[in-house]
């Protein structure tokens, strides 16, 4: 090989290159294409004290199906669906969430107040996931949203005492000088704190939910109640959910009692979204590619390319001209394809098909309006009493077991044809 680099310099560089092809697009299958778009806590994955993972492992204790779903599709299955959204998340995204499952499943919807960073695992006496919460804020996106989903919500500081009550519990919350309240909108209440503010409702929208109406002290709702739709529950106070606020027995206790009045009597999944979080994943093939059971074909490819790839880098030369493996023309093209018949053993399986065609012959060559063997035998002896039946040699050629018996029966079956057509 001439040139300004070594064969071992080129060899360096192509497998440099490959290499980092490999790793590109395994990064794009798994989306992992830079930093960014994920929030790192303030999700059922997170550990901080403004995560779930510990309410959705308190689900699992006892015995709920919990699921932790990164897929838009998972969204609407019938399930109650968990939403814990960010400071900064879109409102017409949730909104729209909301909206798909009103028939499908019911929705509890955790809104965000803490703003937090990641702790460093370099400190002394920490662990991985947790964080240091900077202050508490309203999510702003609350503000667009519309009926039915309409609220107003506001931080409130509360006096000493009780600070929150409903569904038979009561109890304080970690902070009292940062609650996140309802203000205003049509809900109807399940724990308010002691402002009188709802810090747990559910939607007032016209729907049939005995379950919730029994857990709120309301009124039975009237015949004229959509029974078809699933509710939607909204937790404005999040300390009321996360793990900050699971730390006490009383606040875990009223977790549990709204997962479970939200399900409406009904056994169906817990779902928490990660999407709205920043972890949503579609399947493709990139993705696939890399996951069983498609992973060992592309492994099998990744080494057939390697050794083309070897095979071409140590190829010197022009290539030498070699003779056609199959020689053109019509007649070696027949003969060709009559050996591989032959060696694969299935010579009598072309009797049939061969009489077939020689039917559908004759009777084109008659005028007959189909390959029926009757009407051709019928002009056949019409035209030569004398000779054979077209029926009697096609069962012959059909019943050919050997060679021999095949090639006889099929040169009588074309003599017949060559000697009655035009």
């Amino acid at each position: 090989m001439s040139g300004s680099f070594s064969p071992r310099a080129v060899l360096g560089l192509v497998l440099f290159g490959a290499a980092t092809f490999i790793a590109l697009l395994y990064f794009i299958g798994q989306g992992d294409t830079g930093p960014g778009g994920a929030s790192g806590s303030g999700h059922a994955r997170s550990q901080g004290l403004d995560g779930y993972a510990g309410l959705a492992a308190m689900l699992q204790k006892q015995g709920y199906d919990v699921t932790l779903s990164r897929s838009p599709g998972k969204l609407t299955g019938e399930s109650l669906l968990v939403l814990t959204p960010t400071q900064w998340s879109d409102p017409d995204d949730i909104a729209e969430i909301i909206e798909r499952r009103r028939y499908s499943g019911s929705t509890l919807l955790i809104l965000p107040k803490w703003n937090s960073v990641t702790v460093p695992a370099s400190l002394t006496n920490t662990k991985q996931g947790w964080v240091q919460l900077l202050g508490a804020g309203r999510p702003r996106w609350t503000d667009e949203l519309t009926d039915p989903q309409q609220m107003t919500v506001r931080l409130a500081r509360l006096p000493g005492g009780t600070d929150w009550q409903g569904m038979d519990l009561a109890g304080q919350l970690p902070d009292r000088n940062q609650v996140l309240g309802l203000e205003e909108g049509a809900w109807t209440s399940l724990v308010r704190d002691s402002r009188g503010r709802d810090l747990v409702a559910y939607a007032d929208d016209h729907g049939c939910y005995p379950v919730l109406d029994a857990a709120a002290r309301a009124p039975a709702p009237d015949a004229e109640c959509d029974g078809d739709k699933w509710s939607l529950v909204v937790a404005f106070e999040p300390d009321l959910f996360n793990n900050y606020g699971l730390a006490d027995r009383n606040r875990a206790l009223l977790a549990a009692e709204v997962i479970e009045a939200a399900r409406e009597g009904q056994d169906i999944p817990v779902v928490f979204d990660l999407t709205l979080n920043g972890f949503g994943a579609n399947k493709n093939l990139l993705t696939l590619a890399f996951q069983p059971p498609f992973f060992a074909a592309t492994l099998c490819l990744l080494l057939a390319l390697l050794v083309v790839g070897w095979r071409a880098f140590g190829r010197f030369g022009a290539p030498v001209a070699e003779d056609r493996a199959i020689a053109f023309g019509k007649t070696r093209l027949a003969a060709n394809a009559a050996g591989f018949i032959r060696r694969s053993g299935r010579l009598h399986l072309l009797g049939a098909p061969f009489a077939d065609l020689v039917a559908r012959r004759l009777a084109a060559s008659f005028g007959l309006r189909s390959a029926d063997p009757g009407a051709i035998d019928a002009a056949l002896a019409r035209r030569a009493p004398d000779g054979p039946s077209f029926s009697e040699l096609a069962d012959r050629l059909r019943a050919a077991r050997g060679p021999s018996q095949t090639l006889r029966a099929a040169h009588a079956l074309k003599s017949l044809e060559r000697t009655n057509t035009r």
